[in-house]
């Protein structure tokens, strides 16, 4: 995955291979800017969060890891 740096920044390129259709071209720049968290990256800083929110937020991500190990560990 190639990526420029742009203030710190890295962002997809993707470049079309011949007589490669357009769709197919933007499914796979889609695909690395997924995996790239862009778009969460932005959803995230679209508006400001307190920190009492942000910490709380954490928490709960948190949470929900335990228990998600909890119940992988308990299938085994």
């Amino acid at each position: 995955m190639k990526s420029e740096n742009k203030g710190g920044e890295h962002m997809p390129i993707v470049y079309a291979k011949d007589n490669e259709p357009f769709e197919v071209t933007l499914k796979r720049f889609k695909k690395r800017c997924e995996k790239a968290a862009i778009l969460s990256d932005i959803k995230k800083h679209q508006a400001y969060e307190k920190p009492s929110e942000a910490k709380k937020r954490k928490r709960n991500v948190s949470a929900r890891k335990i228990m998600k190990l909890n119940r992988k560990s308990d299938k085994m």
